[in-house]
C-alpha cells in the first residue's frame, strides 16, 4: 500500500477501506451522529476547516478528541476563554540564559496552534482579538509571531465547537472567520433509542479503545488524491449559480431578495467542489454529482449568508433559505 499514488486508481479502494476503518473506529466512542463523522472526514480530506454548532452535552469535544486519536497526527487543544489572549495561542518569546555562555535571549516557544489537528472549544466564548489570532493559520496555513512567519506542519486541521450565540457569555464570530469554515455542522439531540445507548456506553465504566489508523503521509495522500479527482463543467456551472442566488439582486430569487442582506461569496463555490469531490470518493464514486453538492449546500452556505431584519420578524433560518433555493435550482 506505501507505493500508492494520488493518480493511481487502486488508491480510491484503499481511501474507502480506510474511511471504513475510521468511522469504526471513532462509532467506539460515539453514538449516532453519521452526518456529523462523514463532515469531518470530507473537511479533512478536502483540506478545509470544520465548525460543530449544538448546545452544550452533544459530545462535540469527545467527537472531535476520538477523531484526533484515530488519526496518528500532532494534536493541539485550545479552551477557548473570554481572558485568552492571542499569544496564548500562537506562542509567545520567553527571555532564557545559554548555560554555556551565560548570555541571556529571547527563544520563541510555539503554542498549540502548532498542530496537525486543533481542537478549537468554544471559540464563541473569546472576544473577538483573540478569534482572529486564527484567521491567517486558517487560510494561509503559516502563523506570524515576534516578527517572523512559521510555516505549519501539513495536514493542518481545525475543528471548532460552538455553543449557541444566545447563550450567555458567547461572542457571535466576525463573518471573516465564518468564511474560512468550510463547513458549519448543526448538531442535534440524539434519537431515544441513540440516547439510551449514551446512556448505557457512559454509566458502564468501559471506556471504547481508539488506536491511530492513518499517519499523516496518508492522510496528504488521500487530500492530494481527492484534489486531483475532475469535475464536470456542468457541476461548476451548477455550484457557482447556487452560490450566488444568494446576493441580493434584482435577478435573485425572491426569497433572497426578501430576506438576505448579503450572500456568499466565491470561496462558497470553491468549498463546495472540493466538499463534493471527498463526498464522492467516500461513496467510492471518482465523480461528483448533483446530489452530493445539493447535499452539502447547507453545511457550506448556513453561515456564509447574512440575514436581515424582516427574517428575524419572519423566524425564518439560514436553512430554510438554502432550502428555498435548492428548490429553486433543482429545474
Amino acid at each position: 500500500m506505501a507505493d500508492l499514488s494520488p493518480d493511481d486508481p487502486a488508491t480510491l479502494d484503499a481511501f474507502a477501506s480506510d474511511i471504513a476503518r475510521l468511522r469504526a473506529a471513532v462509532h467506539t466512542r460515539i453514538v449516532g451522529q453519521e452526518d456529523a463523522i462523514d463532515s469531518l472526514l470530507i473537511g479533512l480530506f478536502a483540506r478545509g476547516h470544520v465548525l460543530l454548532v449544538g448546545v452544550p452535552g452533544l459530545a462535540k469535544t469527545l467527537l472531535i478528541q476520538t477523531l484526533a486519536q484515530a488519526l496518528h497526527l500532532d494534536f493541539g487543544r485550545i479552551q477557548f476563554t473570554p481572558d485568552l489572549m492571542p499569544s496564548d495561542i500562537t506562542g509567545t518569546d520567553v527571555l532564557e540564559e545559554d548555560p554555556q555562555t551565560g548570555r541571556r535571549r529571547l527563544t520563541f516557544v510555539k503554542g498549540p496552534l502548532f498542530a496537525n489537528v486543533l481542537l478549537a472549544d468554544e471559540i464563541n466564548r473569546t472576544p473577538p482579538k483573540t478569534q482572529a489570532a486564527l484567521l491567517q493559520a486558517m487560510q494561509e496555513r503559516e502563523v506570524t509571531a515576534s516578527g517572523q512567519t512559521f510555516k505549519l506542519d501539513a495536514p493542518f486541521f481545525v475543528l471548532a465547537t460552538q455553543n449557541p450565540i444566545e447563550q450567555e457569555g458567547t461572542y457571535p464570530l466576525p463573518e471573516a472567520q465564518l468564511d474560512r469554515f468550510m463547513l458549519n455542522v448543526r448538531l442535534t439531540y440524539p434519537s431515544y433509542e441513540d440516547e439510551v445507548r449514551v446512556v448505557q456506553t457512559t454509566t458502564s465504566g468501559e471506556t471504547g479503545d481508539v488506536r491511530p489508523i492513518l499517519d499523516a503521509e496518508r492522510v496528504r495522500l488521500y487530500q492530494r488524491f481527492v484534489d486531483n479527482i475532475p469535475v464536470p463543467e456542468h457541476l461548476v456551472r451548477y455550484a457557482v449559480e447556487l452560490v450566488r442566488s444568494t446576493r441580493p439582486g434584482p435577478d435573485a430569487p425572491d426569497v433572497t431578495r426578501q430576506y438576505l442582506n448579503f450572500g456568499a461569496g466565491p470561496r462558497a463555490s470553491q468549498n463546495l467542489i472540493r466538499a463534493a469531490k471527498a463526498r464522492a470518493a467516500m461513496r467510492g464514486d471518482l465523480v461528483p454529482t448533483r446530489a452530493d453538492l445539493r447535499a452539502l449546500a447547507p453545511a457550506v452556505l448556513r453561515h456564509r449568508i447574512v440575514l436581515n431584519f424582516t427574517a428575524d420578524a419572519d423566524a425564518v433560518t439560514p436553512d430554510r433559505i438554502v432550502a428555498d433555493l435548492l428548490d429553486h435550482a433543482r429545474a
